[in-house]
């Protein structure tokens, strides 16, 4: 017997059928093309975040630096969902995973999200340092410190998704294999497991709740010199100019933070309906992402701006004369 057919006999089953998201099966095409719509945009607008962020010698600052990984995760987020559920709205076969598949799709969603979180708290770090300690921040926030918290952030969330992903399918699954949600997550795939789940929600609860809550923490504690430093700046135009800086990434924080609350808080409601607020952090949010970075910031703007020129004449010069 090979080595495949042992694991299949272990686990009972060979696939799953994701059932999708409520509402979408009487309307499909129309929401077919709404995704694919929200996708195209999503990743259109992350790239050339990263792009712009990446060639214009003005954002090789600290902040940029960490707005591009978030550019670059976000592209990477959507792209672990949203084309499996456009698949589903277009044949019933698109609705099915491996189980190998589901693995993988649980991993990389919860490697890309967990990353995500831990880079919110770099990037609040990085602002009080920049508001609050301005002087230093040159020193403090160096290079050799920037790729550091940079790649801690990507280091931390692979540790944090293979202990989930081990534990999930480390489980017996026997049947059934439909999965009430539109992609493989914790929570819906606990529910078809054939053994005891309880500690696995209990770590599940834990790990991620202490992900959250520590970086939320960070945040507000950061936020809080933050909020008090600018309030030290006697001219109206330094307060708003400080609090520009911030508000787009306040903003994301918020778009990011709340719906995982309602899921994972509440792990036995996972369910077709359930599948709001997910579609809200991982396929809304990381297309409003680039729009909330990009209107809210005016270097960005201005970076944008000469990207484009720069596109636009290159393309004008390579063009044969008349």
């Amino acid at each position: 017997m090979t080595e495949k057919t042992e694991y299949l006999n272990q686990t009972g089953v060979s696939h799953f059928f994701l059932e999708g998201l409520m509402y979408t099966a009487e309307h499909p095409t129309f929401f077919l093309l709404l995704f694919l719509l929200i996708y195209s945009i999503t990743v259109t607008g992350n790239v050339l975040i990263l792009i712009t962020v990446s060639y214009d010698p003005h954002l090789h600052l600290p902040m940029y630096h960490f707005l591009g990984h978030l550019s670059f995760l976000d592209a990477c987020l959507s792209t672990v969902t949203v084309p499996k559920l456009t698949a589903g709205l277009v044949t019933l076969d698109g609705k099915v995973i491996s189980f190998q598949g589901c693995a993988v799709q649980l991993y990389s969603f919860h490697f890309l999200a967990s990353t995500e979180c831990f880079l919110y708290a770099v990037m609040a770090y990085d602002r009080y340092l920049a508001i609050c300690q301005p002087l230093h921040y040159p020193v403090a926030m160096n290079r050799r410190l920037c790729a550091g918290l940079a790649g801690s952030t990507w280091a931390i969330g692979t540790i944090h998704s293979i202990i989930h992903t081990s534990l999930t399918f480390h489980l017996l699954y026997c049947g059934p294999h439909h999965i009430a949600y539109f992609f493989c997550d914790i929570p819906p795939v606990l529910k078809l497991a054939c053994e005891d789940t309880s500690i696995n929600e209990i770590v599940m609860l834990a790990n991620i709740g202490i992900v959250a809550a520590g970086c939320l923490i960070l945040i507000v504690i950061s936020y809080i010199f933050i909020v008090a430093a600018v309030l030290r700046i006697r001219t109206a135009e330094g307060r708003q100019r400080a609090f520009s800086t911030c508000t787009a990434h306040l903003t994301v924080v918020l778009l990011y933070y709340v719906p995982p609350v309602c899921i994972y808080l509440q792990p036995s409601s996972s369910g077709p309906g359930a599948g709001a607020p997910a579609v809200f952090y991982t396929i809304v949010t990381p297309m409003l992402n680039p729009f909330i970075y990009t209107l809210r910031n005016k270097e960005m703007k201005r970076a944008l701006r000469r990207l484009l020129c720069r596109g636009s004449r290159e393309s004008s010069a390579d063009s044969p004369p008349p």
